[in-house]
């Protein structure tokens, strides 16, 4: 990671600035993902950090480095979902849609009543929401990357929001949201390191907004 602390998006001087007393203050928060998570090429700080920051609540970052939602690759979000205590108290658990599962072209699967298939998009998809409501017994919600051009990701986006609809859950789709992607050149060469991994600046000024908002969206509606 050091290797990226050069960057202008990393060197820039962040003055983090607490936001009022809101839904978030007190909140435990759980994270799973990837390195967008992780924040791989923003020295380890994501979203999740600057949430904590901003908000007074806690976010716990379960993130491993090119992993997957696929449960037959190397520490998948499952198997590593599987670990997390069972006495643990979450008040949200929210879910990257790894890129790494596009990258590694695995199969999208079909979107099934039960009997999921853990090695498919889908499936893992669908596993995951049914452990955090019923053995975490945690509300979950769904997360993506910003728009980057690949058409497996796009097509694994499209299928969320199917399997969002069908389970009833929230997405904070950042991919799909044109408004959220239509910055200058400037700012993206300043926010972002490659196609899918931000700066700090990237996280602090791009991502964490549309993250809290989503995130204290989902607290005031109270949809689980």
């Amino acid at each position: 990671m050091d290797e990226f602390a050069a960057i202008k998006g990393n060197k820039i001087k962040i003055e983090i600035k607490k936001r009022k007393p809101n839904a978030l203050k007190g909140k435990t928060l759980l994270f799973v993902g990837s390195s967008y998570t992780v924040g791989h090429t923003s020295l380890g700080v994501a979203f999740p950090e600057y949430i904590a920051l901003r908000n007074d609540c806690k976010c716990v970052k379960e993130a491993v480095s090119g992993t997957t939602l696929v449960e037959h690759l190397p520490d998948s979000y499952i198997t590593r979902l599987r670990q997390v205590p069972l006495n643990s108290e979450f008040d949200l658990f929210l879910c990257q849609l790894s890129t790494n599962d596009a990258w590694h072209k695995q199969e999208l699967g079909v979107i099934k009543d039960n009997d999921y298939d853990t090695n498919t998009i889908c499936g893992a998809v669908q596993f995951i929401v049914e452990y955090s409501r019923n053995i975490l017994k945690c509300p979950i919600m769904f997360y993506t990357s910003p728009y980057y051009a690949n058409k497996r990701y796009q097509d694994m986006v499209k299928a969320l929001h199917k399997i969002s609809r069908k389970m009833n859950f929230k997405v904070i789709d950042l991919y799909s949201d044109k408004k959220f992607n239509a910055i200058s050149k400037e700012d993206y060469n300043l926010y972002m390191v490659d196609p899918v991994h931000p700066t700090k600046a990237g996280y602090y000024y791009w991502i964490t907004p549309p993250m809290e908002r989503g995130i204290l969206d989902f607290f005031k509606k109270k949809v689980t």
